[in-house]
């Protein structure tokens, strides 16, 4: 195979994720809920992409399954903080009204992170603290890639200490095929954070518009080393 020297996917947006430590990791906002019992009586959690109205309450969501759902009482927090956007969510609920609606049982924002070019990080380095990989996957609606991993977290007198989290574009490789697989590697400062326990953490990263075949993730892995996934992007 051969490297494609211009990298397609230099070109998308640059954000690098802070995270806070813990144990707000996942959800730095977390309000308290009810337990509603829906007519499928059951349960369901999805991530989601969730707007927000003029009012800055969550009206209604898109599940990565492509369903649009009607939130049935209209749901804030604190980090809902703009009208008429969407925020990327994990949403726990009961569907209802024949499935077209949601009743919020939970909502906590997910992390997200667009890619970054190697020379973004020239003043600091590519640091790649390890993590444990839990799963890597891209959702039926091909927007996001989806990460699950557990970050080593604890508390000591630098509360100001926080992981840093990204997604680090490096190149494009052409197979003999003529398929091109975008290769990504995952950015994580440990930040001084202690490594106590460990804590569930979700990162999306949105690859809507990407034109290649399929994307590989490399990431440092405190039990198996370097580690890379490949995943179809066009099925």
């Amino acid at each position: 195979m051969k490297q494609n020297t211009h990298n397609r996917l230099l070109a998308f947006c640059l954000l690098c994720c802070g995270v806070a430590a813990a144990p707000a990791l996942v959800s730095c906002e977390q309000d308290d809920y009810d337990k509603g019992q829906g007519e499928y009586s059951l349960m369901q959690a999805d991530f989601v992409e969730a707007h927000s109205n003029h009012a800055k309450n969550i009206d209604y969501v898109v599940t990565d399954d492509g369903d649009s759902l009607l939130i049935t009482t209209a749901y804030t927090a604190r980090w809902i903080s703009t009208p008429d956007s969407i925020y990327r969510a994990i949403l726990y609920y009961n569907k209802v009204n024949g499935g077209r609606s949601a009743e919020v049982i939970s909502l906590s924002r997910s992390l997200t992170a667009s890619m970054h070019a190697p020379s973004y990080f020239k003043k600091g380095g590519i640091k790649t603290d390890p993590i444990h990989m839990e799963s890597l996957w891209i959702g039926r609606n091909r927007r996001y890639l989806n990460l699950s991993m557990l970050l080593m977290v604890g508390k000591n007198s630098n509360d100001s200490a926080t992981h840093t989290l990204g997604i680090v574009a490096d190149t494009v490789i052409t197979h003999a095929d003529g398929k091109r697989t975008g290769c990504l590697r995952l950015y994580h400062d440990q930040g001084k954070v202690p490594e106590y326990y460990s804590q569930r953490t979700y990162l999306s990263v949105p690859i809507r518009g990407i034109t290649v075949d399929s994307l590989r993730l490399t990431v440092n892995t405190y039990n198996d080393g370097i580690v890379s996934k490949t995943l179809p992007l066009i099925p």
